[in-house]
């Protein structure tokens, strides 16, 4: 293949011949190879640490352990730390803007996908968290996360530590604006924006423009 090394990905999921269709869907894919296959959410956590993944397609509902507690143990500070690069989880889930979902996505997941998806929106999928980015709609991903917290948390000493500037591209990352929208509201250039969002996502101790929107969310930035 061109353009780098393939992106490497784990499945998920308590069904072996829904595991063996995905598998061969991913594999045919150019960039792209399934390196590890798992049946619960126990045996996923263990794999991200020996396999070193950078995508996991990560079923909601599996015995031992489902997919939101796998998750959440996927991203505890502790593993993290630990990783060379970064790891992203997409949910798989049988129900739309489910609430198993969201609460996966509050622990670091970077979106969720329908199980019937087609095999051209799994490629894209993959592509697309793997580049740090959501795999659902912002509309979807504010109606998803709305109710999610009850008592919304002060707003955080390293917030008020963003200047004028990052505050403004912080609200526009969290209403879904992409950066060559955002570039066009606050007049700068695309690579400026690129900037502004490295900086926040530093500041913030954040993985991902995903986790941009949740923070807003949990404490009430949602302007």
């Amino acid at each position: 293949m061109t353009g780098g090394a393939p992106i490497r990905v784990l499945l998920v999921d308590d069904q072996d011949l829904f595991r063996e269709g995905v598998s061969v869907i991913v594999d045919a894919q150019e960039g792209m190879e399934v390196v590890g296959q798992a049946g619960d959410g126990l045996e996923a956590v263990r794999l991200v640490g020996e396999l070193a993944p950078d995508v996991v397609l990560m079923d909601i509902r599996m015995p031992e352990m489902d997919g939101v507690e796998a998750t959440r143990q996927i991203f505890l500070p502790e593993r993290v730390a630990t990783r060379e690069r970064p790891v992203r989880v997409v949910v798989l889930t049988t129900f739309n803007l489910d609430d198993r979902a969201a609460t996966a996505i509050r622990y670091g997941a970077s979106g969720f996908l329908l199980k019937d998806t087609t095999p051209v929106l799994l490629r894209e999928a993959i592509r697309t968290v793997h580049a740090g980015n959501a795999v659902l709609a912002p509309q979807d991903l504010s109606t998803l996360l709305e109710g999610q917290f009850r008592a919304q948390r002060p707003v955080p000493t390293a917030y008020l530590g963003l200047t004028e500037k990052e505050r403004e591209v912080f609200a526009a990352v969290a209403r879904g604006l992409s950066n060559t929208e955002i570039a066009a509201l606050v007049f700068a250039g695309e690579s400026t924006v690129k900037t502004h969002v490295g900086a926040i996502l530093r500041k913030l101790g954040l993985r991902d423009r995903v986790q941009i929107v949740v923070f807003a969310h949990e404490h009430g930035l949602t302007a």
